[in-house]
């Protein structure tokens, strides 16, 4: 029933158990054995079983002999091991000491006649507290009580008590699974010992390596206690701050290091001005930093850090070289701050200078501007003043050459008709150049049907290409484009034109194609070509190839095209062979197609000298007595009724007289004052009550006067008048009216 391999108090516990087992039983046999009565009565029914219970009886009893002696031997051998253990041992059951060794209660002589069995362990705990023995009575105490409390969160719980003499016991208190607390009391002076001895040891060490570094150091160390006094330094601090080697002994105050640096001029008088004030600003601050000059000439950095424990650390590094170049630098900034601010100087002075220079720029811009502006107006006033006189000229020569026909002034009119005609081509090259080297506003890009320009263009040298005996065609084109109308019209005149003056025979063809999606307008010529060298420079003003002959012209068509095409952003190229021919390309950019194409339709190629009489009234409008006189007369050449007058109220005035409408009115754009061709029109359209048809003669160059014409139904030919195109555009604006009455009256 017992095990020995059971704890002392679990045998102990068991053992009790068994002998209070014991005496009860015992006890219950007296009783039955002392009732005699009861057992005579149930002595026959019962007597097997007492000689049963007699036979447990002697079985127990010597059980119990045997229990009790084995108890003894427990308790005995218990006490044995605990007097053998190295530490005290106590086991409290529930609470109150049932057993200890002898060390657990001589540990402490005052109060081991105090620890008897049935003390509590809060008492013992207590009794500890009151030891004279103590090393640290409070510290003991504070433990005592957390251990009063009791473990907290576990099962355990340990602390150590240092006794005097610099003996040291750990205390630790254990609570068994039945609630029994052991306690244990391990003496660990021989530890603690040896700890400290190797934690000296570390620290002299540690103080032995520090040391070793200090000296090894470039910078001077120096650490103080709390108190200002020197515990550590190496010898580059004395040297660089040059004390005396018993200054800097441990013991020496700071305070005492500074006043004799001080005192003995060892650093420059300003440097140490506020050195009484140096500590309580370490204090203040948590740091010190100074630049210390030397007597020996070194510049010297000082720094003061507080440690943790309120001591302080100084630092002394040697900036001698940094510091000389640090006062180089500073004075290499200096001047080149000087330098900086002399050529901000200039700077500014440039700056001053660029402004006065812009705003003269400025303000010949704007004189350009001006002039430009003026040169535009009176390009504007040219055009007409210069061209009336031509396109007067123009029809009295025409006139000259028809009554000269046949006789031996033919000749003699001829060639004064080709003189005219050179002047008029050149006057127009240097108006056209003149208005493309305004501000931009001579361009006007538009959208058109490119067969609208093609076809005027070749019906105009129709005439001249057959003279030459040339074969001039046209590949009709209805594609749409957007470019400037007139200067599109006179690019493309001008590569015709030069076409057929460098072509003596074969053939000149004006045709498009499309190239993705844009159109190329090309003229094709057989001509005499142009050498590679001169495909790059014929595009400038006054040049010519080299295989031109002398007499054929200025050299300025080619370069209007080349110029209106840059502006217009076109892209213009040529193709070409000697002796073979060339190709002129013009790229446009496409816009949407519409379903008419004006001009394709339009009056035909020139009539025959022998076609017949116009047999029209014909009312003219002109301002100008010598065109109005020229018109007149070439008009009348063809058969035509003529009309003549000098403004929109003369017009409507002869209108009034003859009491019927014209067959056609030819105005002037410009008349005088504030009268115009507009007006004239839908005046005698107004007065007449007839759509009369109308032809616009202007040598106004905008496109608002050709918007101004399809808004009020009336053609825009312009100056000097091409006579290949006034007298077919006169037969078909009659004859397009004659057909509109005839529909309206079926």
């Amino acid at each position: 029933m017992i095990d020995p391999s059971d704890p002392p108090e679990i045998t102990i516990e068991r053992q009790a158990r068994i002998i209070d087992a014991l005496i009860r039983r015992a006890s219950r046999q007296h009783e039955v054995g002392g009732s005699a009565y009861a057992l005579f009565q149930s002595a026959v029914a019962l007597q097997g079983q007492v000689w049963a219970k007699t036979r447990d009886l002697e079985r127990t009893s010597t059980e119990l002999e045997m229990a009790r002696f084995d108890r003894e031997q427990t308790q005995r051998r218990l006490t044995e091991a605990l007097d053998a253990m190295e530490g005290g041992f106590a086991l409290f059951n529930e609470g109150r000491l049932q057993v200890c060794n002898d060390l657990f209660q001589s540990i402490l002589p005052d109060i081991s006649a105090r620890i008897l069995p049935g003390l509590t362990v809060e008492d013992y705990f207590r009794a500890l507290q009151t030891s004279r023995h103590l090393a640290d009575p409070d510290k003991a105490c504070r433990d005592l009580a957390e251990a009063i409390r009791g473990p907290a969160g576990g099962a355990s719980a340990a602390f150590v008590l240092e006794l005097d003499h610099d003996r040291w016991f750990q205390i630790s208190q254990q609570r068994t699974r039945s609630g029994n607390i052991i306690l244990l009391q391990t003496e660990i002076t021989d530890i603690v010992r040896k700890n400290r001895m190797e934690k000296d040891l570390l620290i002299d060490m540690q103080a032995h390596y520090l040391q070793a570094a200090f000296d090894h150091m470039s910078l001077g160390i120096c650490t103080f206690s709390r108190a200002g006094e020197v515990t550590i330094r190496n010898g580059r601090f004395r040297e660089l701050l040059g004390v005396p080697y018993t200054l800097v002994q441990d013991g020496t105050e700071f305070t005492t290091i500074l006043r004799y640096v001080r005192d003995n001029r060892l650093v420059a008088e300003a440097d140490m001005a506020d050195i009484d004030h140096w500590p309580a600003e370490l204090r203040r601050e948590g740091r010190l930093r100074k630049r210390l000059h030397h007597a020996s000439g070194r510049v010297l950095d000082l720094h003061v850090h507080l440690l943790p424990d309120r001591g302080f650390l100084v630092d002394i590094a040697d900036v001698t070289l940094e510091s000389r170049a640090t006062d180089l630098l500073e004075k290499r900034v200096r001047e080149r701050t000087h330098e900086l601010t002399e050529a901000n100087r200039r700077l500014r002075e440039q700056h001053e200078e660029q402004r006065r220079v812009e705003e003269e720029l400025r303000l010949a811009k704007e004189e350009v501007e001006a002039a430009m502006s003026s040169k535009t107006r009176f390009l504007a006033a040219a055009s007409h003043d210069l061209l009336q006189p031509v396109n007067a000229a123009k029809l009295l020569i025409s006139t000259l050459s028809d009554m000269a026909a046949g006789s031996e002034l033919a000749t003699l009119t001829d060639r004064l008709a080709g003189s005219f005609a050179s002047m008029e081509s050149l006057l127009h090259a240097l108006l056209d150049l003149s208005r493309l080297e305004s501000t931009g506003s001579a361009l006007t890009p538009t959208e058109f049907c490119i067969g609208s320009v093609m076809r005027p263009v070749v019906e105009d040298q129709a005439m001249v290409a057959a003279k030459k005996g040339l074969r001039l065609d046209m590949v009709p084109c209805t594609a749409w484009v957007r470019s400037d109308r007139q200067y599109l019209t006179r690019s493309l005149q001008n590569l015709v034109v030069n076409a057929i003056q460098y072509t003596e025979t074969g053939r000149v063809l004006v045709g498009c194609r499309r190239r993705g999606g844009r159109v190329v307008l090309e003229v094709w010529d057989t001509g005499i070509g142009i050498s590679p060298k001169d495909q790059a420079r014929i595009f400038e003003e006054f040049t010519r190839a080299g295989n031109v002959p002398p007499g054929s012209g200025m050299g300025l068509g080619l370069s209007i095209v080349e110029r209106t095409c840059r502006n217009l952003g076109h892209r213009l190229s040529v193709r070409s062979e000697p002796g073979v021919g060339s190709v002129f390309a013009i790229e446009l950019d496409t816009a949407p197609a519409r379903p008419d194409c004006p001009g394709l339709d339009g009056p035909g190629a020139a009539p025959d000298e022998d076609e017949g009489d116009l047999n029209l009234i014909v009312l003219i409008v002109e301002n100008d007595p010598s065109v109005l006189f020229a018109t007149t007369q070439k008009l009348e050449s063809w058969g035509a009724s003529v009309l003549a007058a000098g403004s929109t109220a003369e017009a409507v005035r002869l209108v009034d007289e003859i009491g019927m409408a014209p067959d056609v009115i030819l105005a002037d754009y410009q008349l005088d004052g504030d009268d115009t061709g507009v007006a004239a029109i839908a005046a005698l359209r107004a007065a007449t009550g007839s759509p009369i048809p109308a032809i616009m003669i202007t040598a106004d160059q905008g496109e608002d006067l050709v918007r101004a014409g399809l808004e009020g139904d009336f053609t825009v030919l312009r100056k000097p008048v091409q006579l290949s195109r006034l007298r077919p555009l006169i037969d078909w604006k009659t004859r397009a009216a004659s057909v509109a009455t005839d529909q309206s009256i079926a």
